[in-house]
């Protein structure tokens, strides 16, 4: 990891840059793949799935067997932690309901709120060197509470043509209601036009490397919403003297062996506590299995000596982290001036691991700068709030001559004329009704 000492603000964008490319590199491959999907449906996704995964697949639709064999194969030990996670992101995301939101705003006009689920959604779950099973029971879970009724799932094969046993005994358990053997470009592409044999959805969710990160954001110029651009996974931690550096190196490695391509950074006020985090960190990587992978990533990464409190949360603010680990004596501070990050863990017993898997928050979070303009995966990341009102004859009264004024000062004569009519009739009936004997 590289060592800064005092950083000037000037060179903070440049320090903080991600090792990630833009969407420029790729988006021309991401173009290529949609058309051809958008073409020959299938036969492209069949053909990216033998090129890219070495695979040749012949039904993409995961099978009942399948999906009966990988329950068989799931250790009990593996479901009861699924469980135990499961319940507790239930309990958190269940929490996050709101009920409907009712104003009289005028007398006789009566406005509300109310959400709706997302009727179809994508779930993308990133295999590789590292089914990630947990981010299935962090799309499916809110998908389900939330009622969307067409959950379905793609996630890339591997050698073998098959998908981890884990990641569809959690599918099946969490409600997903097709799991299709689709990876990267192809699986994106395929959930935004549809094929013969795999719907297209409304929204996409899940996070991915950086191709499947320029996939969802040019499948927005499609029609289909994206939860957020989420890449390379990445941690942030501000440490003081009271971290244990152990701790504190074990976080940064936890993040690291994601992938090469993710970022770790150490902010500190402590040089003590700098160095030993390095050498920390330096120790536990050369018993990682995953060390390779770790050690490209650390060599992306920093070791940031800060001189104040204050600096080093101006500098945390402007690099956004994905995640944000904060173990210091004075985490109050932290915690009320943190405006920009996806996810907060606060103390020595708080890894970051915990939000990964088990905690009950969602690890579905914005990377790359996003957390400044977006926020994580949550319930209402499976929804749209949709608005109502029901006006009275008194209530049009009430508000009509503004609306007639507003419209015939933007040159709307149509949208004064469908008050004024209305205005009228309410007239006609008062003069009747005031004529009667």
């Amino acid at each position: 990891m590289k060592k800064i000492y005092n950083p000037k603000p000037e060179s903070w964008s440049e320090l903080l840059k991600r090792p990630t490319q833009t969407i420029a590199d790729v988006e021309t491959t991401v173009n290529q793949i949609f058309s051809e999907i958008k073409l020959k449906g299938d036969t492209a996704v069949k053909k990216y799935t033998q090129l890219f995964d070495g695979i040749s697949i012949e039904s993409l639709l995961v099978s009942k067997n399948e999906i009966e064999t990988a329950e068989k194969e799931t250790s009990e030990e593996l479901k009861n932690a699924i469980n135990l996670a499961k319940a507790n992101i239930e309990k958190f995301h269940s929490a996050q309901k709101t009920e409907r939101i009712t104003v009289e705003t005028t007398e006789g006009v009566v406005c509300w709120q109310e959400k709706r689920a997302i009727q179809k959604v994508g779930l993308y779950i990133p295999g590789g060197t590292a089914p990630l099973f947990s981010t299935v029971l962090m799309l499916a879970i809110p998908a389900n509470i939330a009622g969307c009724k067409e959950i379905i799932l793609c996630t890339p094969p591997d050698k073998n043509g098959k998908i981890n046993p884990a990641i569809l005994y959690t599918a099946t358990l969490c409600g997903v209601t097709k799991i299709f053997k689709i990876g990267g470009i192809q699986a994106i592409g395929t959930m935004t036009f549809g094929t013969e044999s795999i719907p297209s959805v409304y929204k996409i969710f899940g996070p991915g490397n950086q191709f499947v990160t320029v996939a969802k954001q040019i499948a927005t110029k499609h029609g289909v919403a994206i939860d957020m651009p989420a890449g390379p996974s990445e941690l942030l931690v501000f440490a003081d003297d009271t971290a244990n550096a152990s701790f504190v190196a074990s976080d940064l490695l936890s993040q690291a062996e994601h992938g090469a391509d993710s970022q770790v950074v150490l902010v500190t006020t402590s040089e003590k506590l700098l160095n030993s985090v390095e050498k920390e960190v330096e120790e536990q990587l050369q018993q990682l299995p995953r060390k390779a992978i770790a050690e490209k990533a650390i060599a992306n990464s920093q070791l940031i000596l800060i001189e104040s409190n204050s600096e080093a949360i101006n500098l945390i603010n402007e690099y956004a982290p994905e995640h944000f680990i904060v173990v210091s004596k004075e985490e109050d501070f932290f915690i009320e001036s943190i405006q920009n990050a996806g996810s907060v863990f606060i103390g020595n017993f708080t890894p970051e691991s915990a939000g990964d898997y088990a905690s009950g928050t969602n690890h579905t979070l914005p990377t790359n700068g996003y957390a400044k303009q977006y926020s994580g995966v949550n319930l209402d990341s499976f929804m749209k709030s949709m608005t109502f009102q029901k006006i009275s004859e008194k209530g049009i009264q009430n508000i009509g001559n503004a609306i007639e004024t507003m419209a015939e000062a933007e040159g709307l004569q149509a949208h004064k004329n469908a008050v004024t009519l209305r205005l009228k009739s309410l007239e006609k009936l008062s003069g009747r009704a005031q004529s009667r004997p």
